[in-house]
């Protein structure tokens, strides 16, 4: 082989491993901007199932107008009624599926989306639009007077 030849192979070879490498590693930054300004990843992960009460608020002084949230220990509590029954709030998981993005609460759309990618979830977390492939953890929210309890 000549050395002409050898360096063009050579040359062909490294571009194809440095260009697989540049897209394998595309994909797993759950670190990195996307547009917007928004940080992809970095919510905190979902309480597992069965950890019991996770926390507790107090609706006399939180979350008092339809549309407020609340996050806390990786749950997203949103007031979707008037008055102090379990059926006015929903808690989900706050990092979307998708890569883990902290999501927020729509009011004015009545659904959690996803900053970085426009991952939607209904109020119940069943995915309405992805990217977002599984829907979010809910966890189960009761009320006694004026203390909010989430629990799993």
């Amino acid at each position: 082989m000549e050395r002409a030849e050898f360096l063009s192979k050579l040359g062909l070879g490294v571009a194809a491993v440095c260009a697989g490498c540049a897209i394998a590693s595309c994909g797993s930054k759950s670190s990195d901007p996307s547009p917007g300004a928004v940080t992809v990843g970095g919510a905190p992960p979902p309480p597992a199932q069965g950890s019991g009460n996770l926390f507790t608020l107090d609706l006399g002084s939180q979350i008092t107008n339809i549309g407020d949230s609340v996050v806390s220990n990786g749950v997203i509590v949103v007031r979707l009624d008037a008055g102090n029954a379990a059926a006015s709030f929903t808690a989900v998981q706050v990092a979307c599926t998708h890569q883990g993005t902290a999501i927020a609460y729509n009011a004015g759309q009545h659904r959690f989306i996803c900053p970085a990618h426009g991952s939607e979830f209904s109020n119940s977390g069943a995915v309405l639009v992805g990217p977002a492939a599984l829907p979010l953890r809910e966890y189960t929210v009761s009320v006694d007077n004026t203390t909010l309890t989430v629990s799993s």
